[in-house]
């Protein structure tokens, strides 16, 4: 990762990951918005100014477009996009991926953590990267048994500090 100077930034404290479902219920939109957006200002006061984004559809796309709307107010700060596998968006909806290659235009830094086209393990790996990489998992889980749970429970083991936006999405 790189700071502000350019410079190799090591503490993982002032780095963090998103993971999230790929579907957003319509009842939860506002208030998650909501709740990403003030846990980003929290985040930037606290000097985290390193954003890593896995890149899939929901609420990755969501955050990582939070991430660069709050860059505009502050150059320092930087989206890097960590990716499964080359061609991940190749059997998404138009729509879908428009906004991923429109991240990808707008990213500080892309990262792929396979060279490899898709493959059975490849989320899992870069899952592993995410939590490798970062101090804070900010989530959006709703339920377990998912890539976002595997994650999540990465984020735990490695001691990272863990915000699940949805805990605070009232219902």
């Amino acid at each position: 990762m790189t700071d502000t100077n350019g410079t190799v930034q090591t503490d993982k404290s002032k780095i963090a990951c998103f993971t999230g479902h790929r579907i957003i219920g319509g009842a939860e939109i506002k208030q998650l918005q909501e709740n990403l957006e003030n846990t980003l200002n929290d985040l930037i006061e606290k000097g985290v100014f390193s954003y890593l984004s896995g890149g899939a559809i929901g609420f990755d796309t969501l955050a990582a477009q939070y991430v660069l709307r709050a860059r505009e107010e502050n150059p320092n700060i930087k989206l890097i996009m960590a990716l499964p596998c080359h061609e991940q968006e190749s059997r998404w909806r138009e729509s879908d991926k428009k906004a991923y290659f429109s991240l990808l235009d707008n990213a500080d830094k892309i990262i792929y953590v396979s060279e490899q086209p898709y493959f059975n393990g490849c989320m899992e790996k870069r899952n592993q990267y995410l939590t490798e990489n970062s101090g804070v998992c900010v989530a959006y889980m709703t339920h377990g048994r998912s890539g976002t749970s595997q994650t999540v429970r990465m984020a735990r083991e490695r001691g990272l500090t863990v915000i699940n936006l949805a805990e605070n999405i009232k219902e």
